[in-house]
């Protein structure tokens, strides 16, 4: 399916269990409350403190409400893949890798089809792995009335 002649592209979603998603807001309300801390102890130990405080405060704090809602929506998608979605099978009909110099990976071409929805294709931008090569069939879950899938490797 393409945007607009089939319907909207399918959104690809990860894995985000709950351990791994307490661990991001653990993570997420401690940067939260770093510029905060920073400004306080600014107050006893220096001017310098709070201005980091504060800009820590102003970068973090929407940062982490930004990282957050990610996370609650794949969690979302997740449960829903879960629950409404059905087997499927993606597999890689194109293999290419990306550079960029920070950060690389694969960018991975997969023609996913099953039971219960028209055939589409879906790219998916992933680290390297040694498994992937063009032709292999992975296990895949769909969700047609979502919109939604997700691959398992």
């Amino acid at each position: 399916m393409t945007d607009g002649e089939n319907g909207p592209t399918p959104t690809q979603v990860s894995k985000v269990g709950p351990w791994v998603a307490a661990w991001i807001y653990l993570f997420l309300l401690a940067l939260g409350l770093l510029g905060p801390f920073l400004m306080v102890l600014g107050v006893f130990a220096g001017q310098g403190l709070v201005i980091t405080g504060m800009v820590c405060t102003v970068v973090l704090v929407p940062l982490g409400f930004a990282v957050g809602l990610t996370v609650a929506a794949e969690r979302r998608h997740n449960r829903r893949l879960d629950a409404f979605g059905v087997p499927a099978t993606a597999e890689i009909t194109e293999l290419t890798e990306w550079d960029t110099g920070d950060d690389g990976g694969a960018v991975v071409v997969l023609r996913v089809s099953g039971l219960g929805f028209r055939t589409f294709e879906a790219t998916w931008k992933r680290s390297q792995h040694p498994a992937l090569r063009v032709g292999l069939r992975l296990d895949a879950v769909v969700d047609p009335a979502g919109n939604l899938f997700r691959v398992v490797l």
